[in-house]
Formats: structure tokens, sequence, C-alpha cells
């Protein structure tokens, strides 16, 4: 997932005089590593799911979102590693570039990784993710509680996708809402649906 220097796809695939995307130079938020979900209309309408882990931000496509509900096993495909600037993100990728279209921060706050074993060994959170299975605890605006993120196909098989499962522990944080309409969904930094984010977006072009 990401290469050795993980953020070499994430900066090939960008065009930076073009997009207000983040290039990327931090190493580190702060003691607690950090998580975030923003929801993204490209091509397809989705959320990106993102934890920091090793100096950057380990991405996942979610496409139906991550749930509060136990039984709801979300589907969720890794992406490039994106830098920690990332964290605070949202606008409209031009069209013509890698991903473009409108990106709200839908949640972040700070995760706590959960005690991997494998064999005995206590596993860190990179290694966790390495081996295909990792839990963690998520402190956010939105989303509390328990998850894992679990690998079921490893991509290895010619034309064969990488792929994991996100899904909710069942804790006292627990629920049965599911996930928000990504469509009437609001930004936990600027409370701006996508509709909004856009035609802001558009307004302030039109004003250059």
């Amino acid at each position: 997932m990401g290469g050795k220097d993980g953020l070499t796809p994430y900066r090939g695939k960008r065009h930076f005089d073009r997009t207000r995307e983040p290039p990327g130079t931090r190493t580190s938020t702060g003691e607690a590593p950090s998580f975030v979900v923003q929801i993204h209309d490209a091509s397809t309408l989705h959320f990106d799911f993102r934890l920091e882990a090793d100096g950057v931000l380990k991405s996942w496509s979610v496409p139906k979102g991550p749930s509060t509900d136990p039984h709801d096993k979300r589907l969720a495909m890794p992406t490039e590693d994106h830098p920690l600037e990332y964290l605070a993100f949202e606008g409209v990728i031009p069209a013509g570039e890698y991903g473009a279209g409108t990106v709200i921060v839908w949640d972040r706050g700070t995760y706590r990784p959960l005690p991997g074993k494998k064999k005995g060994r206590t596993l860190s959170f990179g290694q966790a993710l390495e081996d295909g299975h990792a839990s963690f605890w998520l402190d956010g605006g939105k989303l509390h509680g328990g998850y894992a993120l679990t690998r079921f196909r490893t991509g290895e098989r010619p034309g064969e996708r990488e792929a994991w499962l996100l899904v909710k522990e069942n804790d006292d944080r627990a629920g049965s809402r599911g996930t928000p309409d990504p469509r009437r969904a609001r930004s936990v930094l600027s409370g701006r649906t996508l509709k909004q984010t856009a035609a802001e977006e558009a307004a302030r072009r039109g004003a250059a």
C-alpha cells in the first residue's frame, strides 16, 4: 500500500500547479494518531477512509461509507497513501485532474490502535495492517468506538484487486443508524454539503 516512499504514487498522479491538494511535508500530527473520513463526489460518489500511520494517511475508498451497525460489512478498496495535510482538505479538484470532483471532510478525530497478535507476538499497527487485520478505536466528531479493517483479497492473482472490509465492532458505541446520505451530509469543518462546497468554489473562481 503505497510503495517504499509512501507519497510517490500520490504525487505522481497530481499536478500541484492545478490542484489545491497538498503535496505533503508533515510527518506527524502529534501524540495521538489521527483519522479522517471524506466524502468525494468524483466519477463515483464514495467515502474515503484514512488512518495516520508511518507518517502518511493509509487510505481506502469505501463506496457505502463507514457504518455504526456491526452487521454492515463495508467494502474498502485501498488507494495510494495521502499526506497528513489531507486531514483538513476539502474543496473542488479541477476537471481533468486525478480524482476530479468535490471533497468534504465528513468526520475526523483521533484513533487508538487496539493490540494485534500473531502466534503470541504483539504486532505494531503498521504490522497489523501488513498482516491483513487491524483493530482500532475511533474518537471522532461522528464516529466512535471500535472498528476493524480486514483484508479478504490480496490482489496477487492476475486481474484481481486487493480488497478489505471495514466493520464496526459490537461495543457500547454501536448503533443502527448505518451511514448518512452523502448528498445531505455536512462537513465537520465547514458545515457545508457537497453542493454548497461546489457552489462556493465556483463563486470564488468567478470572482478571481
